[in-house]
């Protein structure tokens, strides 16, 4: 949750700050009202990782502004 990186939530609400996933589809947002990550796509499991046993998504925060 956002509060637990320190950030405030009108971080949030002016898109001071954002999740980005690896690859063209982004599978995890920031929940504007709570902060909380939640997730912004269907995440199909079989159709990311067939032939893997450890099945990893990676995704970064980028925070505009200071914190």
């Amino acid at each position: 949750a956002a509060k637990d990186l320190g950030l405030q939530l009108s971080v949030l609400q002016d898109g001071g700050a954002r999740v980005v996933s690896e690859g063209r589809t982004q599978y995890f947002a920031l929940h504007g009202k709570t902060g909380h990550l939640v997730t912004a796509e269907r995440i199909d499991r079989e159709q990311l990782c067939r032939l893997v046993e450890k099945c990893v998504l990676r995704c970064e925060l980028i925070v505009e502004g200071e914190m």
